[in-house]
């Protein structure tokens, strides 16, 4: 049987020779007598279990020895005098590093179980860390059904050079896709530049997306390239496109007509080729009917149409986001903190996070770096105690939830003609009328 190995802190030689007796039981330690040696060892090995002996409170520097405790994914355990438990320093040190402590004299069938439950700790933490394939694709996160059927359309979508148009809720990552699509297509070697129709002043948006010539206006001391023609080749992603002003709309179709601009204060008609995506959380069909959004402009930017799920649709993949964003930001970790509660990832399911992704980023950086608890929890992440014991759906819930999702996309497809629909699920129309009856669809 392969040995496990485990390090042994021990400045005053205080339990490494009782340990010898641990050999014949599958482990081996390596003795580091100072916090430099152990960081060099912890730098150049594998270690599952490590333990601290202390032979006084003060045996170590302790906030130097807490940093090294939190820096590394290992599982600690103390070894000490139980005296020494009477410092509340030392106390909550052990209370925020420390999977478990022995007291001494060392009892070696108790320590050997203590060091196999935390290697066991370690074990399944190695096991439940995500892998970067596994996490989904295009440099998105997700394995749910909606996020599975959004990595098909983009499959599609990168093969192709039309425009595209991308809706989603704030804060679902619309920025990302378009940058997927970018990455993934015949254009990934030319650049990608994204502007935000709706954080620019109506007054600059028209040289900045066409650029100007020297003198063109008060301050235009010389020429400067806009946005399209500084995409030239590559990709213009326009975010919150339902925000561009009327105006500006009708120099936006023009240049997708012609795909040619002019810069303020310039006669020349520059060509250009660039792929535009453009985003935006309002509903275009609503903008268009109120006359906030041109509809000629509207089909010539939705060629291709995207929508990037909310949050609360996708809810299978909350807790693997959860810990990407936590895996991704140990810079920010407080140095006790070692993963998310039960009670946290509980909570974070039954949330409806209105801020989508975004939120869910905010909230576990506030957590990692707030937290005085060595497992975040549903208060650390702002969440109310109710929203972490939200109950479990029941089956008969989500098969009238699939149902009910399948009978409304189906009506929809066939503009709720109920024979044409019945014949697309398969069932009769009687049996169909009794469903929409049940699940209270509106036809």
């Amino acid at each position: 049987m392969a040995r496990r190995k485990g390090l042994l802190l021990d400045r005053a030689g205080l339990v490494s020779a009782a340990l010898d007796g641990l050999q014949l039981s599958g482990w081996s330690f390596e003795v580091a007598p100072t916090l430099a040696c152990a960081r060099e060892l912890l730098t150049g090995g594998e270690f599952s279990v490590g333990l601290v002996a202390f032979d006084a409170a003060d045996s170590w520097p302790l906030r130097e020895l807490e940093g090294l405790l939190s820096r590394y994914d290992v599982e600690w355990i103390a070894v000490l005098d139980r005296s020494l438990l009477d410092s509340e320093v030392l106390a909550q040190l052990l209370r925020r590093n420390f999977n478990d402590f022995h007291s001494l004299p060392l009892e070696h069938d108790r320590l050997r179980m203590t060091l196999g439950h935390a290697h066991g700790k370690a074990s399944l933490f190695e096991k439940v860390t995500p892998q970067e394939d596994d996490e989904g694709r295009f440099g998105m996160t997700g394995r749910s059904a909606k996020m599975l059927k959004l990595y098909r359309q983009i499959d599609k979508i990168v093969a192709v050079d039309a425009p595209v148009l991308i809706g989603g809720e704030s804060g679902t990552g619309k920025e990302l896709v378009a940058s997927a699509i970018h990455r993934h297509s015949a254009r990934a070697s030319k650049p990608f530049v994204a502007m935000n129709c709706g954080g620019i002043p109506a007054s600059l948006i028209h040289s900045e997306l066409f650029g100007y010539e020297r003198g063109a206006f008060t301050g235009a001391h010389q020429r400067k390239i806009g946005t399209i023609e500084a995409a030239n080749g590559g990709v213009l992603f326009l975010d919150e496109i339902g925000d561009l002003p009327l105006d500006l709309q009708a120099s936006l179709l023009r240049f997708l007509q012609e795909k040619t601009i002019v810069r303020v204060g310039g006669t020349e008609r520059l060509k250009m080729n660039v792929r535009v995506i453009a985003a935006t959380h309002v509903d275009l069909d609503r903008a268009v009917a109120e006359g906030r959004f041109r509809e000629d402009l509207f089909y010539r930017l939705n060629v291709l149409h995207l929508v990037v799920p909310a949050l609360r649709e996708r809810k299978d993949d909350i807790e693997l986001l959860a810990q990407v964003i936590y895996d991704r930001n140990q810079d920010l970790r407080s140095h006790q903190v070692r993963g998310f509660s039960t009670e946290a990832i509980h909570a974070m399911a039954a949330y409806d996070w209105p801020g989508n992704v975004r939120e869910l980023i905010n909230r576990v950086q506030h957590a990692m770096i707030m937290s005085e608890n060595r497992f975040i929890s549903a208060a650390d992440l702002g969440l109310t105690a109710a929203e972490a014991e939200a109950p479990e759906p029941t089956l008969d819930e989500v098969r009238n939830t699939v149902e009910r999702e399948m009978i409304e996309t189906s009506l929809k497809r066939y503009q709720n003609n109920v024979s044409a629909t019945a014949r697309q699920l398969g069932v009769s129309r009687v049996t169909l009328y009794r469903m929409i009856d049940r699940l209270k669809i509106i036809v």
